[in-house]
């Protein structure tokens, strides 16, 4: 009866090896160990998140460590991040007087689209008796949309000052998206779905208790299922934040291969566009683009400028299950496609075509591989019909900017080291001992001061009291850095 309780929650099915888990053979996990050493949820999540119910689950005990890692301690680090801004702020949340939709900026109108497309989709997977895809679905909003992409592009609206209504739209829109969350996975993991919804909400049902108002949120499972809202959803503005993000992706890894730091600044990328349409989509978000990326200023080229030179050449991955015995003849008119064929494919994704074989009428871009040469003093990049050229060339004043920003990076890293509070001001001392340095922190103080909160930044001909050494790339930083009082 046991084993049947146990193998009918699949919790003792295959281990990782595929063989079948027994006591026998001395390869059963016992279940009361795993919950113990990583709880409940995590290892609930991991069950069903990993295989359909319907299919064997080839049980990895690194995996619930990994589901606990990423997806649990991801949504703990980015409810810890509010709850800290919060608190500072003294701000509590408010089912009265939120900051109407149509005055909240673009980066909150795109994450709550996400959140209620979300909404719609967990939905219709849970009532299609698939928690598996609904899971998945969650995870993936948490931590490829809301962490690493919302809050890490919001963070500067959390530290500013005072409570203005750019700030309030920030706090208001991420509590949102963590209470949402939090009754979606709460079907799957029902205990840190309630911790999470009472922790979030705890301010709401305060509110009620004054205002004389009915008390709904003694617990998530006691909740409605929260409504789709078509009004919140704008895919044309989802649109816009997936080119953002493909293209941010794209020059990242320009970046990482040629060992360019994101902290150095870079003058430009150009994007060849296809349409007018792409064109505004990009010009909507490119604010984003150029912050997260570090570059000043982006333009565009019409594709037939001749600039970046293409090459085409045939994804053998994808036409082999296609195309057969038929593959070669396929491959040959691949490379030989012409620029005008090459340019109707990226813009319609497909290229119908006057192929004698019978089965080739036409083809997909997931059929192709794109190439962009690169250009003198330039690095290209091409990924599912995007491409960007990034412009290497480092001026003077570029290169000190960067060498500003890898000193705030250190200066901040030491704040936390040293145990400073996030609200405490401080005062910053260094001794001149490289002149390029100097000339770069001098030429970015007021950028300097303003991000690591200083309300001096002196430079010494001598050591200063109390002064530490801190590497920095080509420098050694001789410093000292104190609470100002």
């Amino acid at each position: 009866r046991r084993n049947d309780i146990f193998e009918g929650n699949r919790i003792i099915q295959h281990s990782r090896n595929g063989n079948k888990m027994s006591k026998r053979l001395g390869n059963a996990v016992d279940p009361f160990e795993t919950l113990g050493k990583y709880g409940a949820d995590p290892t609930r999540w991991y069950m069903i998140t990993n295989a359909e119910p319907w299919d064997n689950l080839k049980f990895n005990i690194d995996g619930i460590g990994e589901v606990q890692r990423k997806f649990f301690g991801t949504l703990s680090n980015t409810y810890n991040f509010y709850a800290l801004y919060a608190n500072l702020d003294n701000y509590k949340m408010t089912e009265f007087d939120r900051v109407p939709y149509e005055q909240l900026p673009e980066l909150d109108r795109w994450i709550q689209s996400k959140l209620y497309t979300l909404v719609k989709e967990v939905g219709d997977q849970f009532d299609d008796y698939n928690p598996t895809k609904a899971g998945r679905l969650i995870q993936d909003f948490v931590c490829d949309q809301l962490s690493n992409w919302y809050v890490r592009l919001c963070r500067r609206r959390f530290w500013q000052g005072e409570l203005t209504q750019d700030k309030r739209a920030a706090y208001e829109t991420l509590q949102n998206c963590l209470v949402t969350v939090a009754q979606l996975m709460s079907p799957i993991a029902p205990f840190y779905g309630d911790w999470l919804y009472k922790s979030m909400t705890d301010c709401i049902r305060e509110e009620a208790i004054t205002k004389n108002t009915p008390l709904r949120h003694e617990s998530v499972h006691f909740t409605d299922w929260t409504p789709y809202n078509e009004n919140w959803v704008d895919k044309n503005l989802e649109a816009s934040m997936d080119l953002a993000q493909s293209i941010s992706s794209l020059v990242h890894s320009l970046r990482k291969t040629h060992k360019i730091k994101v902290r150095q600044p870079l003058q430009r990328i150009l994007i060849p566009v296809l349409s007018e349409e792409v064109r505004e989509q990009i010009r909507h978000v490119e604010e984003i683009i150029r912050s997260e990326v570090n570059i000043k200023s982006i333009e565009y080229l019409d594709d037939d400028s001749g600039i970046l030179k293409k090459k085409v050449k045939p994804n053998f991955k994808t036409l082999g299950p296609k195309y057969g015995k038929d593959m070669k003849e396929v491959g040959n008119f691949i490379n030989t496609m012409s620029a005008e064929q090459l340019k109707e494919l990226e813009k319609n994704s497909e290229l119908i075509t006057n192929s004698p074989i019978h089965s080739f009428t036409h083809l997909k871009l997931e059929d192709v591989e794109i190439q962009t040469e690169d250009v003198p003093g330039w690095l290209v990049a091409s990924d599912n019909g995007i491409t960007v050229a990034l412009d290497i060339t480092i001026s003077d004043e570029l290169r000190q900017e960067g060498i500003a920003r890898d000193f705030v990076n250190r200066i901040q890293n030491y704040r936390k080291d040293t145990g400073f509070e996030v609200t405490d001001k401080i005062r910053i001392q260094l001794f001149n001992n490289n002149q390029a340095l100097v000339d770069a922190i001098a030429a970015n103080s007021e950028y300097i001061s303003q991000e690591v909160q200083a309300l001096s930044l002196m430079i010494f001909e001598e050591k200063p009291n109390n002064a530490v050494e801190i590497e920095m790339d080509e420098f050694m930083l001789v410093v000292s850095v104190g609470v100002e009082k």
